[in-house]
């Protein structure tokens, strides 16, 4: 057994500068890699990679980076990839966290804004959220099918930051 975790060792590199990688060495780090997040990734929600939050899209951005530096040999193998396991783990507990207790979840995930309503556009809400009328009328047409901010009964910024658009009657 030992002369196997040896060996695989050798073939990751292990103890080598990062300069020194061979392609084998790089490549079988990057096949490691990806199987490993497609583990991870299917232990985390769904949503992670849907991009509904900033919560949600900040664990991408890390996770990214911090697996990087496994394939890249600028951080040690192994204890980078748990890293990434524990980086999971405490989205799921916060998700958990967020779930059961709503002003937690407004904490990590924002609330939305309301920017039309009753045919009206809210101009304090959309100077607040950095949305200009232009902006506000492409994503009506875009998503709504909607020229006229009048027709809409209400229009939201959403938590994800795209606007949803629910016509008037």
């Amino acid at each position: 057994m030992r002369d196997w975790v040896a060996g695989f060792h050798g073939w990751i590199g292990s103890g080598l500068e990062p300069k020194d990688f061979t392609l084998f060495q790089i490549a079988l780090r990057g096949v490691i890699v990806f199987i490993v997040t497609l583990i991870m990734v299917r232990l985390a929600d769904r949503r992670v990679f849907a991009k509904k939050a900033a919560f949600d899209i900040v664990l991408g951005f890390i996770l990214a980076s911090m697996l990087a530096r496994a394939v890249n040999g600028s951080s040690a193998f192994f204890p980078t990839l748990g890293g990434g396991f524990v980086l999971i783990g405490l989205h799921r507990l916060l998700g958990a966290i967020a779930f059961r207790y709503h002003w937690f979840s407004i904490l990590v995930k924002g609330t939305e804004d309301v920017l039309i309503e009753q045919g009206k556009m809210k101009a304090e809400v959309m100077r607040k959220t950095h949305i200009t009328e232009d902006d506000l009328r492409e994503d009506l047409r875009l998503r709504g099918k909607i020229e006229d901010p009048g027709e809409v009964e209400k229009a939201r910024l959403e938590r994800s930051g795209k606007i949803s658009v629910i016509p008037r009657k």
